[in-house]
């Protein structure tokens, strides 16, 4: 057969020739050791925690090294594609400040731009006719229904699937049956003949997983779809190629295409960049450990974090507890120190699942959260609720002396201990509500309907705003004398048959009837920043409730 005749039907013109694209996409004036690693997602559907796992590793790796990290968009499959997902990864990746050196919507070194896949089709078409050109390469006429056929044939013999050997109809196609087809413009896709041989064992060096053993690849794998865009596979060998891409860290599911890949790179004649397989994250579902689900699991999903309001630099401490064996240990040492500092180590990444803790993460973020100023905590809420919050939720922030002192009392950051109440943005806002709304409470009090009225009563009669907080409690304490309570915890605990409850129970209705929590910050604080008029407003409401 005349293959490259073949090659000319099939992909006519000119296309540049091959050695070109290497003085194009020189390789990179880096010093020696600098990696190259690159964040590829697809615009397929939502950006998950997968992705941030593998570019919080990606990021650390490259910049440590004193090399480049860029963001590539693998957009070749224009059926799958989700409006709005390349904004979402953007937006995703910048809240939690992954920090690229150039790529797309990026900038930086354009030497190796194009960012999109879909932007660089000559380039994967002059590969492609190369490989047709030497009979490695070709045109396959299998409709959907064809293959369709075929897997239920291998299925039924337990064959394994695929397009390969005696089931590759379209391999050994003669040169008159192609141009046949040709001239009868049947569509077309272009495959690789593979050389491969199943029942050879290659030793392969993963920089994760270490010696690990895979199969020959035998699939002939589609490279170029029917409209001339290649598929994910094909254009990955080529762009990490010319991108000069030297490490790929990805997630263990693509282990299964590695063998692929590997002949991929032998038929193109470039050397490979090494791959790390990343451990799965895993989740703890009742006695059993399972993959996070897309379908089950919404903090799989990068969207859910920015929702939430969680604290980024929290996230990354969590994610790198999960991606290095000897963080956790060094951040206890150094709570406060950048994240940069920390030595990240290829070689202490997980090789087998890592468990992912929800509650673990919160506990992370509260104690992150409690180490900024009331300042810094009301512009992280600000910027959540400028998202996500509600207009009522915005209101908060129109009197910003007044949130101020709300998120100190609440905080501990006056000089005081510090509170760890805070966990997200959005909870946090939820939580300070009380101080701009009135919250009803049900009837959980542990005093009857009756002696909170009068409690209500009684304090109020001798509530004055100007107290300070000694005389104010003083108030409260007489207040529970007079209705029978024990005015100081030791005569309680002494004889409590003796009390119809202490001064804590008291003091819990004051506390709900002015915020509608049973737990709250220092009451007398509370009262204070709320003003004399709405807390006697609030009290009055509670004691006249009926």
């Amino acid at each position: 057969m005349d293959y490259q005749k073949l090659a000319e039907r099939l992909l006519p013109g000119e296309y540049p020739q091959l050695e070109s694209f290497e003085a194009k996409y020189p390789p990179r004036a880096l010093a020696k050791g600098a990696e190259v690693t690159r964040l590829a997602p697809s615009p397929t559907g939502f950006i998950h925690l997968g992705n941030l796992f593998v570019a919080l590793a990606n990021e650390r790796i490259a910049h440590q090294s004193g090399g480049v990290l860029y963001l590539r968009i693998e957009d070749t499959d224009l059926k799958r594609k989700v409006d709005g997902a390349v904004e979402a990864v953007k937006n995703a990746l910048r809240y939690f400040d992954i920090k690229f050196d150039e790529g797309a919507e990026i900038g930086g070194n354009d030497t190796y731009a194009p960012w999109y896949q879909r932007e660089r089709a000559e380039i994967y078409r002059a590969f492609v006719k190369d490989l047709i050109a030497r009979g490695r390469a070709y045109p396959c006429f299998c409709t959907e229904d064809d293959l369709s056929a075929l897997r239920e044939r291998q299925t039924s013999q337990k064959k394994i699937t695929g397009y390969y050997g005696e089931y590759a109809k379209c391999r050994n196609l003669s040169e008159e049956e192609i141009y046949a087809k040709l001239d009868a413009g049947e569509p077309f896709v272009i495959r690789l003949k593979s050389l491969g041989d199943p029942e050879n064992k290659l030793k392969f060096h993963d920089s994760i997983k270490g010696e690990i053993t895979v199969t020959e690849n035998d699939q002939d794998v589609v490279i170029l779809k029917s409209d001339g865009i290649p598929t994910y596979h094909f254009a990955h060998a080529i762009d990490d190629h010319f991108m000069r891409t030297t490490l790929v860290i990805r997630g263990e599911e693509w282990l299964a295409s590695l063998p692929i890949h590997i002949e991929l790179f032998e038929a193109l004649g470039f050397a490979r960049p090494r791959y790390g397989h990343n451990c799965s994250l895993m989740k703890q579902d009742g006695e059993t450990r399972r993959k996070l689900s897309k379908r089950k699991d919404p903090e799989l999903s990068l969207e859910f974090y920015r929702q939430e309001g969680y604290y980024a630099r929290a996230v990354k401490i969590y994610m790198l507890t999960l991606l290095n064996s000897n963080f956790e240990e060094w951040y206890l040492k150094n709570p406060d120190a950048p994240l940069e500092d920390f030595q990240f180590s290829v070689s202490k990444m997980g090789k087998s699942g890592a468990l992912f803790d929800l509650d673990k993460l919160n506990d992370i973020s509260k104690n992150e959260l409690a180490k900024l100023s009331a300042e810094e905590m009301l512009s992280f809420m600000e910027t959540w609720a400028g998202e996500f919050g509600s207009e009522a939720q915005k209101e908060y922030f129109r009197d910003r002396n007044y949130l101020t002192a709300v998120l100190e009392l609440c905080m501990g950051t006056a000089g005081k201990k510090r509170r760890k109440d805070f966990t997200t943005a959005k909870q946090a806002t939820e939580t300070v509500a009380y101080f701009f709304t009135r919250v009803p409470r049900g009837d959980d009090y542990r005093v009857d309907f009756i002696t909170r009225k009068e409690i209500l009563r009684r304090f109020l009669e001798r509530y004055d705003f100007h107290d300070d907080a000694q005389a104010w409690f003083a108030k409260v304490k007489e207040t529970a004398g007079e209705l029978g309570f024990a005015s100081e915890m030791k005569e309680y605990k002494q004889n409590p048959e003796a009390y119809r409850g202490n001064v804590a129970d008291v003091a819990e209705v004051l506390r709900i009837a002015t915020t509608g929590k049973a737990n709250t910050p220092d009451l007398y604080t509370i009262q204070q920043i709320l003003g004399e008029e709405e807390t006697r407003a609030r009290l009055r409401a509670a004691a006249e409730k009926e």
